[in-house]
């Protein structure tokens, strides 16, 4: 007689966390370690896919009836971790609460052209719009929760469900404490199948120093690297036990010129200074060459991206004749000082290299680093510079009106440099009522070569984004997005 015997192995795959997240609930999830884990557990009606367009993800489908009427109708087969059914019922609730005045979250504004949101029936969701709204489908990519859980809830804020979440996701929770690690486990009842990984560890490691150090000793199968660390830290081992995934970042840094100053008034100046540097040298210095040259202010690859716009090589005699033109002279040489925030190694040195650079065409600039409140209050918020050195996060639905729009100058405004082109403005109004993807495009391309040719700022560099993954984690496929994006069909022997 032969007995055999059925062996379970668990496969998991190990990461670093450097914060304990706050609240494990997305509409409250403000904080970066609070959004990875968030991610994982809760599923939004819609996601991007893997080449950042929008595509289904609780919903089954979605279709305009009207430029204003947005008509969802969901899955069906979709469980909670508990193993309750997913319904109409509570994307109604989730709305509802994020309305709720008494629930402060950061997600609020992106519901502001809502009207109405009903349920025709247990699995169809009709949302009106005052007015044709170009990102009438982001607001339902938040995670939804789940009603009957929470609809007795007095203060979601301070609920137990921010730490103890149930959600529709891939994975669930298994095991949380502040300031310790984090165990998910696969949910064996996800709708699109069970994960090939059963298991992800997220190591609490605040220290950036010890995850290096782990990963090289293997501890970790998933880590981002330093350009100095890839450059000149590892050696040929790490190579062939990590793949190397590098990618430009969803930021970027820039100088940006206040416009409201007689300095900058003349675009010639503006051009000058911008002809003036060497963006790539710049990357190279900074990033040892791990990053990208900036020629514009939205998202390379996105839609909103003008591939047109040839990127700004250095001129410096054109530079100096520029200047001469607009009345500068080694007797008279253009001045400016540059003010950065402490905290930011990158950006002091980025000032220290513009000042050698722009120094070859005779323009002298000063620099100024301060602590980074006392930057945001006494400098930024009141306006008070003649250029400052900053960054912007990049998106793949980008919002112009924020930055770039004439009324966003203003206390509070993010228009920091008082830029305004009547043009520009149209644009962005015209594009805030465009649903239909190609001629919103087309809009922001226009409004993308505006704003570069107009120089409101010197965009510098975007900045790579280098990953590595354990080289026996199979079915990883890097793409516009990062990795995650097929993270359930990943295996790892």
């Amino acid at each position: 007689m032969i007995i055999s015997f059925t062996f379970l192995i668990s496969s998991t795959i190990n990461l670093s966390i450097n914060s304990s997240p706050s609240r494990i609930n997305p509409i409250l999830a403000n904080d970066n370690a609070s959004s990875i884990i968030s991610d994982r557990i809760f599923n939004g009606l819609l996601k991007y896919d893997k080449n950042g367009n929008i595509t289904v993800d609780l919903a089954q489908s979605y279709e305009f009836k009207t430029d204003t009427k947005l008509i969802i109708k969901l899955k069906k087969n979709v469980l909670w971790h508990d193993k309750k059914k997913f319904t109409a019922e509570d994307v109604i609730f989730t709305y509802k609460t994020i309305k709720n005045p008494k629930v402060y979250t950061s997600i609020l504004s992106n519901y502001k052209e809502v009207k109405s949101v009903k349920a025709l029936d247990k699995y169809t969701i009709e949302i009106i719009y005052k007015k044709p709204y170009f990102k009438a489908l982001i607001p339902w990519m938040i995670g939804i929760l789940p009603k009957h859980i929470l609809k007795n809830e007095k203060n979601i804020m301070t609920s137990s469900f921010n730490k103890n979440p149930i959600g529709t996701g891939s994975y669930k929770l298994n095991n949380f404490k502040n300031s310790s690690d984090i165990r998910l486990i696969a949910n064996e009842d996800y709708f699109e199948g069970k994960p090939k990984i059963d298991q992800i560890n997220y190591k609490f490691l605040p220290d950036p120093t010890t995850s290096f150090l782990m990963l090289k000793q293997k501890q970790l199968d998933i880590g981002s690297l330093t350009p100095l660390q890839i450059d000149r830290q590892i050696d040929k081992k790490f190579k062939n036990d990590y793949k190397i995934i590098e990618q430009a970042s969803f930021s970027y840094d820039y100088l940006g010129f206040n416009l409201r100053n007689k300095k900058f008034k003349d675009i010639r100046i503006r051009q000058a200074l911008s002809l003036g540097i060497n963006r790539q040298e710049i990357v190279d210095i900074l990033y040892f060459g791990h990053g990208k040259v900036s020629n514009g202010p939205f998202l390379p690859g996105s839609y909103a991206y003008n591939e047109k716009v040839e990127l700004i090589k250095p001129n410096l005699k054109k530079a100096m004749q520029l200047l001469k033109d607009a009345g500068f002279n080694n007797n008279n040489p253009f001045s400016f000082e540059i003010v950065t925030n402490t905290g930011n190694e990158i950006r002091i040195k980025a000032a220290e290299i513009l000042q050698y650079q722009l120094a070859k065409i005779g323009v002298k600039v000063k620099i100024r680093v301060m602590e980074w409140q006392a930057f945001l209050n006494t400098v930024v918020h009141p306006r008070k510079f003649e250029t400052i050195l900053l960054g912007w996060g990049l998106t793949l639905m980008p919002d112009a009106y924020p930055l770039w729009h004439s009324k966003s100058d203003r206390l509070g405004g993010f228009n920091l440099v008082g830029y305004k082109n009547n043009k520009v403005d149209k644009l962005i109004e015209k594009g805030s009522s465009t649903i239909n993807q190609s001629k919103l495009s087309n809009i922001y391309k226009i409004i993308f070569k505006k704003i570069s040719y107009d120089t409101p700022y010197l965009f510098l560099y975007i900045p790579n984004k280098i990953t590595v993954v354990n080289s026996n984690i199979k079915n990883i496929e890097p793409s516009f997005l990062g990795i995650w994006h097929n993270q359930n069909e990943w295996m790892k022997p």
